[in-house]
């Protein structure tokens, strides 16, 4: 790898968006500075600069020393806003290059660090007051994905034809978007045993959730949710009337939109209906041990095991190669749609979310035919292999997607492959993309995007503390 194009790619990347944040380094060292200099950092954390210390010490590789230097913090660097009104911290967390939060990504955003938080107070609060703020959004409007820190700012997207109000930025319906947030909530209490942030507050997000959930069944009606948006891009707005594709109510739910924000064809998505059964679980525990809100906590569960029964009658079908395999989008009628996204929940996935075991057989064929070319989205190339998606279209690999691969695996061989394939295809910036060309890794999108920098860290720092003599 040639030290020069480095340097040639950074000091262009740095007139770009990032102008003024990095520094070029000299020639004489091995790696450009990418990183955003100290004194310009949103937040730092000790304990996550320590865990860049030694990794970068005790992993020779010196390339991915300076990806995990880069990567892992870019979530702290660049995206958080931390404040506190009356003495309870609130996080804001934008995903990069829009100005906005995603609850999805927020969440995402955070989640390898929630380990840390044990040696670095100031890095739980960060991470409390983004639970506190997700709870004020849902409560706001749960059927939004992503909001403003300005509650009186209207977007872009104010004019789309649905019940949008002020603060919102989007108002897709995706039903990981509140998955998400009881997925870092249960996280952060396992975590740290600290119970502030479930106060009166966030039990009516959990009200809000469980009532959304429901709603989106749609067994008496279509449910009040309605979306509309004048675009000349199909999947960016519901066919049918602004309610999508008709369902047969058989207890899934209903999720208009994918985690990438298209919208869904057939509107029961079955990865994010299977991490709605995880998520409902974990909010019920909560409720239950935490709150004291034993009824609440019952009806949560007693959804999760209707969504659960329903999955195994509807999501499940027989593949004429693959056999018994989890179907991507369902309509309850029998038409299926087969296929697998690069965005999470995918059915990749599945096992790094907890909702299946990494070694179930449905699972394990499922997986078998995510990564074959029986799956419409994915690609091979000269430059790498992997799942892409409809968002950014054809032979266009997803880096998130490979590191799920990664995280994912149970063979030594393939998380080694998915490391090397991510360390050779990052364009020569030092950072990952939302996509790249499957035959050329410097035509990519997106110059910042924190989940995708921060998740491959996750994944470098989980291969060296469980499997060391991968990195070598």
């Amino acid at each position: 790898m040639k030290r020069r194009t480095f340097i040639q790619n950074t000091a262009m990347l740095s007139a770009g968006i990032w102008a003024g944040k990095f520094s070029v380094a000299s020639a004489a060292q091995d790696f450009p500075t990418v990183r955003v200099s100290e004194g310009q950092r949103h937040f730092s954390s000790a304990a996550i600069e320590q865990a860049i210390r030694e990794f970068q010490q005790q992993v020779s590789n010196k390339e991915l020393g300076w990806l995990f230097g880069n990567c892992f913090p870019n979530t702290l660097d660049t995206t958080v806003f931390p404040e506190e009104k009356n003495g309870k911290p609130y996080t804001y967390v934008i995903t990069g290059d829009i100005d906005a939060m995603w609850l999805r990504d927020s969440c995402a955003q955070v989640w390898p660090y929630l380990p840390f938080m044990k040696d670095d107070a100031k890095l739980q609060r960060l991470i409390a007051g983004l639970v506190n703020k997700q709870s004020q959004c849902i409560n706001i409007d749960p059927y939004a994905n992503a909001f403003y820190n300005d509650p009186t700012k209207v977007g872009e997207w104010g004019s789309d034809h649905t019940d949008m109000k002020p603060g919102i930025h989007e108002r897709k319906w995706e039903i990981d978007s509140l998955c998400y947030t009881i997925r870092l909530a249960h996280g952060y209490w396992k975590t740290t045993g600290d119970t502030t942030p479930f106060d009166a507050e966030w039990i009516a997000a959990q009200r809000n959730i469980l009532r959304t959930f429901r709603e989106q069944q749609r067994k008496e009606n279509l449910g009040p949710y309605h979306f509309e948006r004048t675009t000349a891009r199909g999947s960016d707005t519901l066919q049918v009337d602004g309610y999508g594709y008709p369902v047969n109510p058989v207890g899934l739910i209903c999720s208009s939109f994918r985690p990438s924000d298209d919208a869904s064809v057939f509107s029961f998505l079955i990865p994010a209906n299977l991490f709605a059964v995880v998520s409902l679980r974990h909010s019920a525990e909560m409720l239950a041990h935490i709150a004291n809100e034993q009824a609440l906590a019952t009806e949560m569960l007693d959804l999760a095991d209707e969504v659960e029964n329903a999955i195994k009658e509807y999501g499940i079908i027989d593949h004429p190669m693959h056999g018994r395999i989890y179907a991507y989008e369902v309509d309850g009628f029998g038409s299926y749609l087969m296929m697998d996204d690069a965005n999470i929940p995918s059915l990749l996935s599945l096992p790094y979310l907890g909702a299946v075991d990494a070694q179930d057989p449905i699972y394990q064929r499922t997986r078998t035919y995510v990564l074959s070319e029986n799956n419409p989205f994915f690609f091979k190339g000269s430059a790498a292999e992997g799942i892409g998606g409809p968002h950014i279209g054809r032979d266009m690999i997803w880096p998130m997607a490979t590191t799920m691969r990664g995280l994912t695996s149970i063979n030594d061989d393939e998380i080694k492959s998915c490391i090397e394939s991510l360390k050779n295809t990052h364009g020569d910036t030092g950072f990952m993309h939302e996509s790249f060309h499957k035959d050329d890794p410097k035509r990519f999108t997106r110059k910042w995007f924190a989940w995708a920098n921060t998740l491959f860290g996750e994944f470098l720092w989980k291969t060296y503390k469980e499997k060391p003599y991968l990195l070598k």
